[in-house]
């Protein structure tokens, strides 16, 4: 037999049977030879017209039609949920056991009092009826009656008579129970320290019920130290003080308008999840919510940094007026930091999206960066460059990615890049801005190169005129990863025309490069129109930022009203190192607790990239003539301040000895921070440098200065002719 047909309707439609079935009954019979949105089974039977579900006949028709709703609460429907709440539990049930453990030996003092005062009110309540005072009573009235009625003289004489009996009796049974009492509590005091314990129990436990009152507790009442205890009127409460919900229908000011939660509130790890529709007729958006952050923080008890709120948009089931709201117990970003998963990979992708961090519910956050580019921002010493680098050290595990790196502070972040980088600067000097220049240069060169040849290939091989995978590999186009840091340093010591120049290359290259494989990785202290202008911070398509002074210091970075979206990097403190506010679109953002990498690990990774590209063929550029990488990898050692040395001389044939010393001082301070001129000279002396000359000419001027050969001719033979020189 075929099975019944149904008609499929939208779950939450209400659907009356007996119209439907009188509709049914009046219906013209359907013509089977036309066609019919109703089913009809195919096979030897198909001439048999399938039994409808609402028919008068059917008697399942009652449960057939119910429309489907789901069985389980909102809090069980999924297996996150289920350890959230009984996580959630176990925390509340510890916390009690602790509050009352602690406060033991007081309800046992509490409980032997109320006992004491039970066994009163047993006493005072039991003595009436021991002394049989209801019927002393009545033989009173009568004595009292029978001086004026002495027929009643009898009668009183026979019920005094009768109540002394009475009260002999229940004296006696009272001394009886009295004495086994005794004789229990003897029994009791010679017994086992277990059964005593029981029975003392069994004794006070009804004596302290009885000598409670109505307003006495045995146990303190606890309250947990919750900062939120998320309720439907708690946020309906909030919403209303922010000025989202009206305070009245105005025709029932006992009824105001109130939110409707399409899910929860429920427990959702350390926090409480709610996802709430406004009421139609208020005039408010989803966006008016998001707006009001701090104001429903301070209403829900707790910090904005705690509250985390989005719109649901319509690819998730939302509309205009439906929001996403997730509250913390407390801050979800303080903590020991996670470490990079890039740490321990031997390889990695740069097509595959990158490990970035964890947002507040403990979500990990990746970054795609192919076909993207990136900009980095916020106070010094609150993680920026630290975040920055984990995007640069994804392409250093992949050996099809050629790295271009400019340092404008020259510090020690960057410089074990040199033993992977095609081009490394460090610093912001004359020299250094020469070689940004021509860095640029060189980019715009390779990147109309590579323009011109995925024109003319076919487009079978390249369908959308971008660089692919197999492109990369069969014609050598390694993806182009440029990193430059501290722009504010270059900017600020570059001549107007220069300034102007380096800023339209930025463009060029943030904004056609990377459909030619390049990704833009720039970072900048806060970037005001001096600092960074904003025709290249607007071009860029990702945006980080860890702290700021200001929602407009936040909006300099993470682009204009995006503070005004939720996206406000100054709500985060001090305390939020390695935290920041991540942009990924318009309406797209999240704030993430980036990954830790610190400097010995990136360090580790550049030597592994480097391993990585003389495998494969792909070491090029500086990272190819770097004469310590050599050494290292040739088993030699060269002396520390030989290599630094030839570091900050990197763009120069000669160099005076201030300008030398203030290089090596910025490289690093905590090495370099007490030498001078006499110290330097005898440090290289001992690790064999010979000057041919200590005075050098610069631009028509004379100097204590030192020559790159001279430094160069300290190193081995054969680790010169290894990097080519």
């Amino acid at each position: 037999m075929s099975e019944p047909v149904t008609e499929t309707t939208n779950v939450g439609t209400v659907h009356h049977l007996d119209d439907h079935r009188t509709a049914r009954a009046s219906a013209a019979p359907v013509d089977l030879t036309k066609p019919s949105l109703v089913s009809v089974p195919a096979g030897p039977d198909a001439s048999v017209v399938s039994e409808a579900v609402d028919r008068l006949d059917n008697p399942l028709v009652d449960w057939l039609t119910v429309p489907d709703a789901p069985v389980l609460p909102m809090w069980a429907r999924s297996r996150a949920s289920v350890i959230a709440h009984v996580q959630a539990f176990g925390r509340l049930t510890w916390w009690h056991a602790r509050y009352h453990g602690f406060r033991t030996p007081k309800y046992l003092l509490k409980t032997v009092l109320l006992a004491a005062r039970g066994f009163y009110r047993a006493a005072a309540g039991l003595w009436p009826t021991l002394s049989a005072q209801d019927h002393s009573a009545v033989v009173k009235a009568l004595r009292a009656q029978s001086k004026a009625r002495p027929e009643d003289v009898e009668l009183a004489a026979r019920l005094q008579i009768a109540h002394g009996i009475r009260t002999r009796a229940r004296r006696w049974r009272f001394g009886a129970a009295a004495a086994a009492v005794a004789a229990a509590a003897l029994g009791i005091v010679l017994a086992p320290p277990l059964l005593q314990a029981g029975a003392a129990a069994a004794v006070v436990t009804p004596l302290a019920y009885l000598g409670r009152g109505k307003e006495t507790r045995l146990l303190d009442q606890a309250a947990p130290p919750l900062k939120v205890d998320m309720s439907a009127q708690q946020l309906n409460d909030a919403l209303r003080a922010a000025g989202l919900l009206k305070s009245g229908s105005g025709k029932d000011e006992k009824d105001p308008p109130k939110v409707h939660c399409t899910m929860g509130p429920v427990r959702d790890g350390r926090g409480w999840a709610v996802i709430f529709d406004l009421p139609r007729g208020g005039g408010k958006t989803a966006s008016d919510v998001l707006a009001k952050r701090e104001v429903i923080a301070q209403e829900l008890g707790v910090d904005e940094i705690q509250v985390i709120m989005s719109r649901v948009r319509a690819a998730k089931g939302g509309n205009a007026g439906r929001v996403s709201m997730w509250v913390a117990d407390d801050d979800p970003y303080l903590g020991t930091p996670n470490p990079s998963p890039l740490e321990k990979a031997d390889k990695f992708s740069i097509w595959e999206p990158v490990p970035f961090g964890q947002d507040a519910r403990g979500n990990r956050i990746d970054v795609p960066v192919m076909w993207q580019s990136m900009f980095f921002g916020g106070l010094p010493r609150r993680g920026k460059t630290f975040t920055q680098r984990l995007l640069t050290a994804a392409g250093l595990l992949d050996a099809y990615v050629r790295h271009y790196v400019a340092d404008g502070k020259g510090g020690a972040d960057w410089m074990p890049m040199k033993a992977v980088a095609h081009r490394l600067i460090m610093g912001a000097e004359d020299d250094a801005i020469e070689a940004l220049k021509a860095m640029l240069q060189e980019l715009l060169a390779e990147m109309e190169r590579r323009f011109a040849l995925l024109r003319d290939l076919p487009t079978s091989v390249c369908p959308e005129g971008k660089l692919t995978p197999d492109i990369m590999v069969k014609y050598d186009l390694p993806v182009i990863f440029v990193t430059i840091d501290e722009l504010q340093e270059y900017f600020t010591a570059m001549e107007r025309e220069d300034r102007e120049q380096v800023i339209n290359d930025l463009c060029r290259v943030a904004r056609r490069g990377p459909a030619a494989g390049f990704i833009s990785n720039f970072a900048s202290q806060r970037p005001d129109a001096e600092s960074v202008p904003a025709k290249l911070r607007e071009i860029i398509t990702i945006r980080y930022s860890t702290q700021v002074v200001d929602r407009t210091s936040s909006d300099m970075v993470l682009g204009k009203g995006k503070a005004a979206q939720g996206a406000d990097a100054s709500v985060l403190s001090e305390d939020h190192k390695g935290v920041g506010v991540l942009v990924t679109g318009p309406a797209s953002y999240v704030t993430v607790r980036a990954d830790y990498l610190d400097g010995p690990t990136f360090a580790g990774l550049c030597r592994k990239g480097r391993a990585l590209r003389e495998a494969a063929g792909q070491l090029t550029g500086d990272a190819a003539g770097d004469v310590t990488a050599a050494a290292d990898a040739a088993g030699l050692t060269v002396p520390a301040i030989v290599s630094d040395v030839l570091e900050v001389m990197r763009h120069s044939p000669r160099m005076f000895t201030t300008d030398l010393l203030a290089g090596l001082v910025n490289l690093d301070e905590d090495v370099y921070g007490d030498f001078n001129a006499e110290r330097l000279a005898s440090e290289l002396e001992a690790a064999g440098v010979k000057r041919t000359s200590k005075q050098v000419k610069i631009s028509g001027a004379n100097g204590a200065g030192y020559q790159r050969r001279d430094i160069e001719a300290a190193v081995p033979a054969e680790v010169l002719l290894s990097v080519g020189r």
